[in-house]
């Protein structure tokens, strides 16, 4: 497989967003393949789960709701809020290093990926976490296989220590 094909056997993301219908009984209000996805290098996907706009987030009772999913977003999440995306990543992708003023949850679900910081690198495997603060860092698959990593990102008091900012979070 070549590295611009392997989106192709990237199985889909199951995506499934609870509620409450007006009777306050909860259930699953939208279900189905996660579909906003973006290719920004050659066999990479990132698939935007979910945002919102503000903590405390806003989970009105209905069934007729935005799909926060769908939204056309950058790298960081709104002001005052967050972003859940899951991205695949190919063997031997392009490391970028970049830095959001966010706090990161980033949990390795299949695979394995490396994370190289100004003079470190740290190796996560399938089921480890990382608490991400700020820091400039880049993501390197230096496997064989394909690694799939969730992020949440929320956004954050900026650090104000310089390093290029990637995706930097509307103007408060």
């Amino acid at each position: 497989m070549q590295l611009g094909d392997a989106t192709e056997s990237y199985p889909p993301i199951r995506r499934f967003v609870t509620g409450h219908d007006g009777s306050n009984v909860a259930k699953v209000i939208m279900q189905g393949p996660a579909t906003n996805a973006k290719y920004p290098s050659p066999g990479t996907v990132s698939t935007l789960i979910w945002s919102t706009d503000r903590t405390p987030a806003d989970i009105a009772v209905g069934e007729e709701i935005e799909d926060l999913g769908a939204r056309i977003i950058g790298t960081a999440p709104p002001a005052n809020g967050t972003r859940f995306a899951v991205i695949d990543f190919p063997p031997g992708n392009v490391p970028r290093m970049h830095r959001t003023e966010t706090i990161d949850y980033v949990i390795v679900l299949e695979g394995e990926i490396e994370m190289d910081m100004d003079d470190s690198t740290v190796k996560m495997t399938a089921g480890d976490v990382m608490v991400q603060r700020g820091t400039n860092h880049a993501w390197a698959n230096r496997s064989a296989k394909r690694a799939r990593v969730a992020f949440v990102l929320i956004d954050a008091v900026p650090l104000g220590i310089g390093h290029p900012i990637t995706g930097a979070a509307s103007a408060r």
